[in-house]
């Protein structure tokens, strides 16, 4: 079998053509350095197939193959899926506690501790305003007093009892918006199926879709957040995907299941609003420790007015002053100067209403503290393997200005040979054969 004439000319041609793909994959590369969720391209290079020579010896008769020249294979898209895997699993957990702070901090800005405004200085001014009336238990002004503290203590618990359930029902809002139709969960679960359908066609047809892969798996980066995921690769390209603790996938081939029911389970900031808006979560808590102290001191006041109860309302909200001034109870006789009972609601400071109030205050400190740590030891987390996931998918610019030289050398070389093979067979064409050659 001959070798065709021409063939060294297709050689070097294969070499020219693959090395400006790479070149052009190299481009994008940089290109894309600062681009979110791209994700580093390279071109996979083959030799093409070989012509076989059966008889290349005279002597020994053994043929041959010779290589014909460079194919591009594919241009393949970097990543890592156990990275992938990894960094959803924890970003889900670091969403969840960043929304646990986020709330949880929102609720601790009701109690304004420590502050001159706050419970604990409303108590204060409460027993003092007592107090003084056990000094002057005739005086009017004294009275009025009392009633006007009791209301400014009344009002802060009505206010801060008012701002824990503004928090609690904005979170409950801002859950339903989310997972709401046109939400976030539906939106992104829609471009997801999208892309899953056209990524199926693309591969069904030969083709590498990497820009459609690499928007997939910033949605399931971002749909990661809301909830866990667990992605399923299925062999025709397309991503099953499970969301929190739904009973069915939220996306499958190009159908999305949603709505959905979750729990608190789910993770995310979806399961993290849950967890803080149930009847067991932390607002909830925060709320009834509050009742208790608002109950535990109308009760005690209550208790030693016994004229008339003083506080009427059993929970934060609801507690009010119930008398006027000319109603305040100074003493249990009706000796002139009898101030028994103010001298025993004074006594009152430092009592259980106020350590139950100082209780709760340390609550919700440390409860806050404990959500603040757990957000910066897994933000850590996440910001390592996220550096790890670029480590293999960002794009380098050191690497691509090497990669950059190295298939300019390539095109060079392989234009030269292509010279080179031109300048023979112009030779062997126009002066082959000519006379005094």
């Amino acid at each position: 079998m001959s070798i065709p004439t021409l063939q060294g000319l297709q050689t070097a041609l294969s070499g020219l053509l693959a090395n400006q793909d790479a070149l052009d994959v190299t481009g994008n590369n940089i290109s894309n350095a600062n681009t979110e969720g791209y994700s580093r391209e390279t071109v996979v290079m083959q030799p093409s197939d070989p012509i076989t020579i059966p008889a290349i010896s005279t002597r020994t008769g053994e043929g041959a193959q010779l290589g014909t020249g460079v194919d591009v294979a594919t241009i393949s898209r970097i990543r890592n899926a156990y990275l992938d895997s990894q960094y959803r699993t924890q970003n889900s957990s670091l969403s969840a506690a960043g929304t646990q702070t986020e709330e949880l901090t929102q609720a601790q800005s009701a109690f304004n501790e420590p502050s001159s405004s706050g419970l604990a200085s409303q108590m204060s001014a409460f027993w003092s305003a007592w107090s003084a009336l056990a000094n002057a238990p005739t005086s009017e002004a004294a009275k009025q007093a009392v009633v006007a503290a009791g209301q400014q203590l009344a009002a802060t618990f009505n206010q801060v009892s008012g701002q824990l359930s503004t928090v609690s029902t904005q979170a409950s809002e801002q859950y339903a918006a989310i997972t709401g139709a046109n939400g976030e969960v539906e939106n992104d679960a829609k471009q997801v199926a999208e892309l899953n359908t056209q990524i199926k066609l693309a591969e069904g047809a030969g083709q590498q879709p990497n820009e459609m892969l690499d928007r997939r798996d910033e949605l399931l980066d971002k749909l990661s957040g809301l909830a866990k995921i667990t992605v399923t690769k299925q062999p025709d390209g397309t991503d099953t995907v499970s969301f929190g603790d739904a009973k069915k996938p939220l996306v499958e081939e190009g159908k999305v299941n949603w709505p959905q029911t979750l729990t608190s389970a789910s993770s995310g900031q979806l399961g993290a609003l849950l967890s803080l808006t149930s009847p067991s979560g932390a607002l909830a808590g925060f709320q009834s420790s509050l009742n208790k102290v608002a109950e535990t001191l109308a009760s005690s006041v209550n208790a030693l007015h016994t004229s008339t109860p003083f506080f009427s309302g059993t929970t934060a909200a609801t507690l009010k002053v119930a008398v006027s001034a000319s109603q305040v109870q100074a003493s249990s006789t009706t000796a002139v100067g009898g101030n028994q009972v103010a001298l025993a609601i004074a006594a009152l400071r430092g009592g259980s209403a106020e350590q139950g109030y100082a209780a709760l205050v340390e609550q919700v400190g440390s409860t806050v503290q404990a959500a603040k740590d757990e957000q910066a030891n897994l933000q850590t987390t996440v910001t390592a393997i996220n550096n790890q996931r670029q480590s293999v998918s960002g794009v380098s610019l050191d690497e691509e200005i090497t990669n950059l030289i190295t298939f300019q050398r390539g095109y060079q070389a392989s234009a030269r040979t292509l010279t080179a093979m031109d300048s023979m067979l112009e030779q062997l064409i126009e002066h082959t054969g000519v006379v005094g050659l």
